[in-house]
């Protein structure tokens, strides 16, 4: 019978005394089971599911297995019976920390809780089996006997309270003890391997208005879509996780190349602004990217995760939707940034703000049609700070609506004095626009100035519609009766939607600027504007604005063909630095003196507006010694030093621009104590305007060349092997001029 290996020889003739040694159990027939009783019992307990068993004989093949067993992991008995217990089953671990069962069978020891799955069904039960070894009167080995039981669920929960202990339970990712756990153990690695590794930040832009307007359900979808995106995005070997909220972060080993890195962080934000289709509606957000590369910015966790903070912290002040890489300057910038937001405040009080303005010209006449005003800021100590920086100061601030009000006021007050042909813009925060008086607000501004309702334009985003739609209709119906021009700004930033246009009074659509560049990019690659993919959009918001009888604004133009594009594609009014970068009101006032005022387009205001001027100390290295001098301005291709004397052209320097950044040079024209250099390989963007060397000089290198850990600075560099051009042991070659010879030298 096949219980009958479960019997002990001795289970029918020994017996068992009670405590007090009285008579024997066995003797007593009352008590006593039949060995065909006992397997009746046997085989009801493994019917039940309290108890399964099997055994083996010594060479591990399975001689005996309950049918129950065979019946849960969905095998057939006959085909069992006789196989390798372990070509039967494996370790249900996933991550192989157990012990394999063939290394326990053959111990010939007793175990106890093994978790076990077929081979075949991977997906299946989960056993937890236990075995004991059997041996002759003579002590040789002859299997094992166990018990199994069925552990499924109980496997999986732990399973699943496991992974959620290491995984976001809404997008899958990891969490933020998981990220830091192993970036910790990465950098712990690569430290000693001296591998570099870069740390990506990310925060959504506009997720409150999300979860705030379409629900806490919506807003968890999204972030699920925006799991789904990111893993498209990075197309190479990284680990993904969401630290909670909208916040992610990004590892990705062995990645030090500025350009690569600044290319994945667009793509990722390219691929999160693109909209999003939820049950409970269409929608669109933003993402802003800050990037730390270890061991440049940080050696440690803590170290690098900071400085991916920072970084991330000045994307979103640069204006969100944008990247930026962390540099030794920017934990200051950021100090000072919120001091600033703390002094805004006072600057409303205390009329320390001021207003600028950019023409809007009309593309057939080339006049002045309108004055779009933006606000700056005459700061104690920072001095003037001007209008596209402070916007990103007041972004988000407590003092927006009290700004915009002041704005509007004083735009006004400005404009009654200007032609009546000439109109004054306004940008008003959807905050503002949706505070209970602002109607009433607007209508009193007009008044004081005695300035006519149509001359004053008021540009409103998408995002006003975002909330209360009801609100917005009366308040834009309010004011559309009130006589004011409305505007709708920022169209075809993802947004859009012809509800929007079809449901408010606009008079006029300006173009976002994202399509403006996005065209002007396709433009220059083609010299011929005539690029589908760049400007059928433009071509097709013009069709529609003409449908339904509004005007279309272009901003942002820098470019003479692209400008020339846009007036061929029906735009009626353009702005931007080809034509005026913002000017003050007393200039406004000069130029509005008699005849209309004119603006032609010009590229070269363009080429003015887009040289870096840069005036600070840095040093240039050229055999083995380093000499400061003054770097005054800063391109892709080449820059601009002054201090030294005697350079002839031809000259190979590698420029110091700090923080490990080093760039071979040539000089190609010098003048005196001025040298214009050459670089080897283009500086690249660094996604808010600056430029930075595509990669940078490992501390590590550093440190085994003997130098410090720290930026470079003057000084010999002899021990460096090879010195940093090749030479070593020469004298100084340059003097400095009078003027700039620094105290050290």
């Amino acid at each position: 019978m096949p219980f009958k290996g479960f019997l002990s020889s001795k289970s029918g003739s020994s017996s068992v005394r009670g405590r007090s040694g009285g008579s024997s159990y066995a003797g007593d027939a009352a008590n006593a089971l039949s060995d065909g009783e006992k397997l009746a019992m046997l085989d009801d307990l493994e019917q039940s599911g309290l108890g399964w068993f099997w055994a083996s004989d010594e060479a591990g093949n399975l001689t005996y297995l309950s049918a129950a067993i065979a019946e849960r992991v969905d095998l057939p008995l006959g085909d069992l019976i006789g196989q390798p217990l372990s070509s039967i089953f494996e370790s249900a671990s996933r991550e192989g920390r157990t012990k394999s069962l063939a290394l326990m069978l053959g111990a010939h020891k007793a175990f106890s809780g093994f978790a076990l799955r077929a081979v075949k069904k991977p997906d299946g039960a989960v056993l937890r089996l236990s075995g004991q070894p059997v041996f002759s009167k003579s002590g040789d080995f002859r299997g094992f006997r166990g018990t199994g039981a069925d552990i499924t669920e109980e496997f999986y929960r732990e399973q699943e309270t496991a992974r959620l202990a290491k995984f976001d339970s809404l997008t899958g990712l990891a969490n933020r003890h998981h990220m830091a756990h192993r970036i910790e153990t990465t950098l712990t690695a690569f430290k000693s391997a001296k591998r570099n590794c870069a740390i990506l930040m990310l925060d959504l832009d506009r997720f409150k208005q999300v979860n705030d307007t379409l629900g806490h359900a919506a807003g968890d979808e999204l972030l699920k879509q925006v799991a789904t995106r990111l893993g498209r995005a990075i197309e190479r070997e990284c680990e993904i996780g969401r630290l909670g909220g909208d916040e992610f972060q990004v590892m990705i080993p062995d990645c030090d190349d500025r350009g690569e890195l600044g290319d994945i962080a667009m793509k990722i934000i390219d691929m999160l602004r693109q909209p999003y289709s939820l049950d409970e509606g269409r929608c669109v957000i933003g993402a802003s990217v800050g990037i730390a590369i270890a061991p440049h910015d940080g050696v440690t966790m803590d170290e690098i995760v900071r400085s991916a903070d920072l970084a991330l912290y000045a994307a979103k002040n640069g204006g969100r939707g944008q990247y930026r890489f962390f540099s030794g300057d920017l934990e200051n910038e950021a100090i000072f940034r919120r001091r600033l937001e703390e002094d805004l405040g006072e600057a409303v009080r205390d009329n320390q703000l001021f207003l600028e303005y950019q023409p809007i010209v009309d593309t057939k006449t080339q006049q002045v049609r309108c004055l779009e005003a933006q606000v700056g800021w005459n700061h104690a100590q920072r001095g003037a700070i001007v209008s596209e920086e402070f916007a990103q100061i007041l972004d988000g601030s407590s003092q927006t609506s009290e700004v915009g009000l002041w704005s509007i006021k004083e735009a006004c007050r400005n404009a009654a004095e200007w032609p009546e042909s000439v109109r004054v813009s306004v940008n008003v925060a959807p905050a503002l626009l949706n505070s209970q008086d602002f109607v009433e607000r607007v209508s009193d501004a007009l008044t004081d100035a005695e300035l006519s309702p149509a001359r004053l334009e008021l540009e409103i985003t998408e995002a006003v519609f975002f909330g209360d739609t009801n609100a917005v209709d009366r308040i834009l119906a309010s004011l559309f009766k009130l006589g004011v021009r409305l505007t709708l700004d920022e169209f075809g930033s993802g947004y859009s939607s012809l509800a929007y246009l079809r449901r408010a009074p606009f008079d006029s659509i300006k173009i976002d600027e994202g399509l403006i560049a996005e065209a002007d990019r396709n433009t220059e690659r083609r010299g011929d504007g005539d690029d589908a993919s760049g400007l059928g959009l433009i071509r097709a918001i013009v069709a529609l604005a003409g449908a339904m009888e509004m005007n279309t604004i272009a901003n942002g133009i820098e470019t003479e063909a692209l400008n020339k594009a846009l007036v061929e594609c029906g735009v009626k009014y353009v702005q931007g630095p080809i034509y005026s970068d913002p000017v003050s009101g007393t200039t406004v006032a000069e130029e509005l003196t008699g005849d209309a005022w004119k603006i032609a387009p010009s590229g070269d205001r363009t080429k003015r507006a887009r040289r870096r001027t840069v005036f600070r100390k840095i040093q240039v290295i050229h055999d083995d010694h380093s000499y400061e001098v003054t770097l005054r301005n800063l391109s892709r291709s080449g820059a601009l030093i002054q201090g030294l004397v005697d350079v002839p052209k031809g000259t190979q320097f590698v420029v110091d621009l700090g923080g490990g950044q080093l760039a071979v040079a040539t000089v190609i024209r010098t003048n005196d104590d001025t040298q214009g250099l050459e670089f080897e390989q283009n500086l690249i963007d660094d996604g808010s305007g600056g430029l930075v060397t595509r990669n940078r000089v490992s501390p590590y290198a550093l440190a085994s060349a003997g130098a410090p850990l720290a930026a470079l600075s003057q000084g010999n560099y002899a021990g460096m092997e090879g010195g940093l051009l090749g030479q070593t042991g020469s004298v100084p070659q340059f003097g400095y001029a009078t003027a700039m010879k620094p105290e050290a030298a």
